[in-house]
């Protein structure tokens, strides 16, 4: 693929978020690179979408409309996109500082980075044994080819980790995924899944890798409590 023609879909999705919607849609509009940016809102009652409307010529697409929740919203946009985009999602706070650069877009399927969770903590995503226990990727600094999954990759039964679901089923086909130190984003804390819900997550991995690997998972969980608790 040719750097010219490297094509960016991002998609965000909102429900009443006035607050901080301005600051998600100019972390996108103020990328040096071109971007199809959708947004998807969940019919908010606030001013979100007098908010958005100032930025409408400046969108790909724009709806609003209830829906099922987050996931339901990211299906939506992702369905959207170009089929040749390389798409990442960002909920309503979240903003990206800085996207890959066009080299790793000609050699990935997926392209990874780092989130800044809080003033003291920076989320290093990563690839490896590790995905198959639990996420080890953000979404908000996350892009993944459309072709490698054309049609609604979320799985809505599970409205906290439905990422999660996706990512470990991305990694189950070998696709190709590509670290880059200076794609970098911000997530904002809290959401639907500031409060780990285990057993969610380990039905995930045990849709995805099977029982005995829920039970490695089971373990995992429970020496990361203890890290925590010491440090």
């Amino acid at each position: 693929m040719e750097n010219q023609n490297i094509k960016i879909t991002i998609i965000i999705a909102v429900f009443n978020g006035e607050e901080y919607i301005e600051n998600t849609i100019n972390s996108v509009l103020n990328q040096k690179k071109e971007i199809d940016l959708i947004i998807i809102d969940g019919a908010s009652q606030d001013k979100t979408v007098e908010i958005i409307s100032k930025y409408k010529s400046k969108l790909h697409r724009f709806i609003s409309e209830k829906d099922e929740g987050i996931y339901d919203a990211f299906n939506k946009g992702w369905n959207l996109a170009d089929s040749n985009s390389f798409i990442l999602y960002l909920g309503v706070g979240d903003q990206l500082k800085e996207l890959p650069s066009d080299d790793k877009f000609t050699k990935a399927d997926i392209i990874y980075g780092r989130v800044i969770l809080n003033e003291n903590t920076i989320f290093n995503s990563k690839i490896g044994f590790k995905l198959k226990l639990g996420n080890t990727l953000h979404h908000q600094a996350l892009l993944v080819k459309k072709s490698l999954h054309p049609t609604s990759p979320f799985d809505k039964q599970f409205n906290l980790y439905a990422d999660f679901d996706f990512n470990q089923r991305l990694y189950k086909q070998n696709f190709k995924f590509i670290y880059d130190d200076e794609f970098l984003s911000y997530a904002l804390p809290g959401g639907v899944s500031a409060v780990f819900d285990e057993q969610q997550s380990l039905k995930i991995v045990k849709k995805n890798y099977g029982v005995l690997f829920s039970v490695f998972a089971v373990i995992y969980y429970r020496l990361q409590n203890l890290k925590n608790l010491l440090m």
